[in-house]
């Protein structure tokens, strides 16, 4: 038996990044991770038990758009339902106090099923990825999963603004380092002005990574590339460093003077919180990263002009936002299991 099992959903990295940040704080509390591929190797990395159980669809992006949403749905419904069953074992398994689940729906369903208190971490409240016949089904999906968060006994929203009903704001989700910028910067031998470039858990932001490699001549040989190319997706070339898979992106966003990026909300944080200016390029049609982008007064369409805006951001001044919503969250789960 343990205190929590922890759902992430392994969509991306972002989830498991919160996750992990928020399991700093949790000292005391017994807990067990599921998620799978990237997620589960990140949370593991990161000194937490993790079941790497969960194979998600992949989203079908060609030169950074999204194509057949509505064929994703469908396949994410199959992808819920074995999840379902998933968790049910791993709850049988573990009969954890409490579930958490970072945007993994088919956790709560079971658990509040069985009579367990949830707690959902998420960033959206409902989702827009379907347009004409398909967003029928898609406002369908909406109710349901509507009707799953109002069950939760606790909804961490890792964003500002009031608390309502079982939603908590706790502001932006992140993890901290103890290390200072000079000395990261040394740790990675970052010595000319650095430009990092993530697309985070998928290939999903090989477009991105494309169009780096076609303007690199065109950037200042004062400064330096570096891609944080994740596990699925491979480069070779001869000036410029790939990173591969990272479990700390977020030391080397702090070390570095200009980060790009896919729109994904844990990056667009860190870059916040550590003050390293950033350009975020969102996969269109990608509602969730189209929204983060448009906050910060970027389009899919700032692709075609990347090399003029990282000129423009290279000797952008730093400006530090420090967050606490890790620790809030942190503070909520603990006072719900005392």
């Amino acid at each position: 038996m343990v205190d929590l099992v922890f759902f992430s959903s392994p969509i991306g990295l972002g989830h498991a990044t919160r996750d992990v940040a928020i399991s700093y704080n949790l000292d005391g509390i017994s807990k067990r991770f599921v998620s799978g591929r990237a997620g589960s190797t990140l949370i593991s990395q990161n000194g937490f038990d993790a079941d790497d159980l969960y194979m998600p669809p992949a989203f079908q992006v060609e030169n950074g758009i999204l194509r057949q949403p509505l064929k994703w749905l469908f396949k994410y419904y199959s992808y819920y339902k074995e999840c379902k069953e998933i968790s049910s074992e791993i709850l049988k398994m573990y009969h954890p106090r409490v579930v958490a689940s970072d945007e993994d729906f088919a956790s709560l369903v079971v658990a509040q099923e069985m009579g367990i208190k949830t707690i959902l971490v998420t960033d959206i409240l409902k989702t827009s990825f379907a347009k004409g016949i398909g967003s029928i089904i898609e406002r369908q999906m909406n109710k349901s999963m509507k009707k799953i968060i109002e069950k939760c006994d606790l909804v961490i929203l890792p964003e500002n603004g009031k608390n309502e009903g079982n939603l908590s704001r706790v502001g932006p989700i992140v993890r901290n380092t103890s290390q200072s910028r000079e000395s990261l910067r040394e740790k990675y031998a970052f010595h000319k002005k650095t430009i990092v470039v993530s697309i985070g858990g998928t290939d999903s932001g090989r477009f991105l990574i494309e169009k780096i490699l076609e303007i690199y001549p065109k950037i200042s040989p004062d400064c330096e590339i570096v891609i944080v190319s994740g596990p699925s997706f491979k480069i070779n070339h001869k000036d410029i460093r790939n990173l591969g898979f990272v479990n700390n992106l977020h030391e080397i966003i702090f070390a570095s003077d200009l980060v790009v990026s896919l729109a994904g909300k844990s990056t667009i944080d860190e870059s916040r919180h550590y003050g390293t200016p950033g350009i975020f390029i969102p996969i269109k049609g990608h509602f969730e990263q189209e929204e983060n982008a448009r906050e910060l007064g970027y389009t899919y369409g700032d692709i075609f002009n990347l090399d003029r805006l990282i000129r423009k951001k290279i000797d952008e001044k730093r400006n530090p936002q420090p967050f606490d919503g890790s620790k809030k969250a942190s503070d909520l789960i603990k006072n719900f299991l005392a």
